[in-house]
């Protein structure tokens, strides 16, 4: 029987053998799909919570979208990656400037292609600024306000009238929203908008867009270097920071950012001693301050803002609200400017107590007739709060009552809509720049353009932004600046401006944001602007 069916047993044998190899490899084919994953093909996965409301950038007000934008686009002016140096980017050099200040012309790049292949012109940046103007998004009005005419001077000349002079005009000009479009693909007209679709010149190009990610292919015919890698899937976790962070440990995305908060942060940056991950930490540009209502007293008396401006302990509350997340800010303007100027450190130090007793006693308060000061804030920001109470418990134990703060919140929607009513004595605020030129943390916050010193402001910056400050000198200063075209004479001018602000403290500067990146191991050339942009297209895997 063995010798009659060995011949069976050969061909079962062999049956065995051939579907055992076939399995192996099925599995090994199978157990490859599976591990393979776009973070090992050459795209890059970048993980964030922020969705973006829209990505037409005659619309686009908020840094989900902008910073996408940013990615697809190219505008007439941007900066150095990573810092605030202005360089030209569809132009070819620096606008010529007319005596008077109001006349710029810019030549422009040729051989520059729409990803839809419509050629880059004079004509075509034009019809990008227009309508950024004309179709009345939100951020319209950075050039509605400036601009009184754009037109094609030339083939590839762009020239435009202001309707005043304006020394910033170029930094607005790189705001990511004025880039160029596709004369094809967009349309002027009121709320005509294609908040879904992207057409422009940049290194890359628009594949998707949807609610969870959106996709970015490398635009083939881009007129400049191309990207290091081979296409960007943006995901996004909507507003849930504990999924990006998992996502990021699980290496589910190569690069997380926009927003984890304070203990994630902390988390990945032991994680990052220990060599598990990169981070890129970068001072940011988001300023958070206190403003003072000088209409409600007792804040009607600079002395008494002079004397909350000694109290603030800024070292204390990033140790202790903001987990050293952030860094002490003495100016309106923050540390990435060369106009910075700390001045409030130079008038009030750090948690100067003893001039807190003075300027209290000065103004005639003391224990028993204690300075009581409403102190309000988002209702939604935690950091907010926690800072409120800080400032409440350390002027408590530091003054012995003689300045009591008051902590209260209030819906956001609410508090910003109050804001210029006048309602608030005191209001926990942060800024993000529209552009960035020292210009943006001044001119909002303290011009005034109806006001007295009887009233305060009625109309202008200082009104909108609740501090309800009027004072002529700074109303010339500001003037000044705008005008000025020498960068140094324009430093000084600034430089004037930050000590009248900490003369007659209508906001107490508090901290700036520290903006960080966290990055898988081995990848390379990972950045962030100051704008809080990243360049996608210089990350390499």
């Amino acid at each position: 029987m063995f010798k009659q069916r060995r011949p069976n047993l050969l061909k079962y044998l062999c049956l065995f053998l051939l579907c055992f190899t076939l399995t192996v490899a099925c599995n090994s084919n199978q157990s490859t799909q599976t591990t393979s994953t776009p973070s090992n093909n050459g795209r890059l996965i970048v993980g964030t919570t922020l969705q973006p409301r829209t990505l037409d950038p005659a619309d686009s007000y908020e840094i989900a979208g902008l910073n996408v934008i940013y990615n697809l686009s190219d505008t007439l002016y941007t900066y150095e990656l990573g810092t605030t140096t202005l360089k030209p980017q569809l132009a070819t050099e620096m606008p010529k400037i007319s005596q008077d200040g109001l006349i710029y012309t810019i030549p422009l790049r040729q051989g520059v292609t729409f990803h839809d292949g419509t050629p880059f012109n004079a004509e075509a940046m034009a019809f990008s600024l227009k309508r950024f103007i004309e179709n009345g998004g939100k951020p319209s009005f950075l050039l509605a306000d400036t601009i009184a005419e754009v037109k094609a001077s030339g083939e590839y000349e762009l020239t435009i009238k202001l309707k005043q002079p304006f020394a910033a005009f170029t930094s607005l000009l790189a705001f990511t929203g004025t880039c160029a479009v596709s004369p094809k693909a967009y349309e002027i007209g009121a709320n005509k908008f294609n908040p879904n679709t992207f057409v422009g010149t940049g290194p890359y190009k628009l594949t998707t867009s949807g609610s969870d990610s959106i996709s970015l292919e490398i635009f083939d015919n881009y007129w400049g270097d191309k990207p290091v890698n081979q296409g960007v899937d943006l995901q996004i976790y909507s507003g849930n920071s504990a999924n990006l962070y998992n996502g990021f440990l699980t290496g589910a995305v190569d690069v997380a950012y926009q927003s984890l908060d304070p203990d994630q942060i902390k988390s990945l940056l032991e994680k990052t001693a220990k060599g598990e991950n990169q981070v890129v930490e970068a001072a940011g540009t988001a300023v958070n301050y206190l403003a003072l209502n000088r209409n409600q007293k007792p804040l009607d008396d600079p002395k008494v803002r002079g004397a909350i401006a000694s109290i603030i302990n800024r070292s204390l509350i990033n140790e202790r609200v903001l987990q050293g997340q952030a860094e002490p800010l003495y100016s309106l303007i923050p540390t990435a400017f060369d106009t910075y100027k700390p001045s409030f450190q130079e008038k009030y130090g750090e948690a100067n107590i003893e001039k807190a007793k003075q300027l209290i006693t000065e103004a005639g308060f003391s224990a028993t007739n204690p300075i009581v000061v409403e102190i309000w804030y988002p209702s939604s920001s935690t950091s907010r709060s926690l800072v409120a109470t800080t400032l409440k418990a350390y002027a408590e134990q530091e003054l012995g009552g003689a300045l009591q703060f008051q902590p209260n919140a209030v819906e956001g929607a609410t508090a910003f809509s109050n804001l210029a009513k006048g309602i608030y004595p005191a209001f926990l605020a942060n800024w993000y720049p529209d552009f960035l030129d020292a210009d943006n943390y001044i001119q909002p916050f303290l011009e005034c353009a109806k006001g007295s010193i009887e009233k305060g402001c009625e109309s202008g910056g200082a009104q909108s932004q609740g501090s309800f400050y009027y004072n002529e000198k700074m109303n010339q200063l500001i003037s000044e600046q705008r005008k000025e075209q020498n960068p140094e004479k324009r430093k000084a001018i600034f430089g004037q401006i930050q000590d009248i602000l900490a003369e007659d403290v209508p906001y107490i500067p508090l901290w700036q944001t520290k903006e960080y990146l966290f990055a898988q191991k081995g990848l390379q050339g990972v950045k962030i602007n100051p704008s809080q942009s990243i360049p996608f297209w210089t990350i390499k895997k």
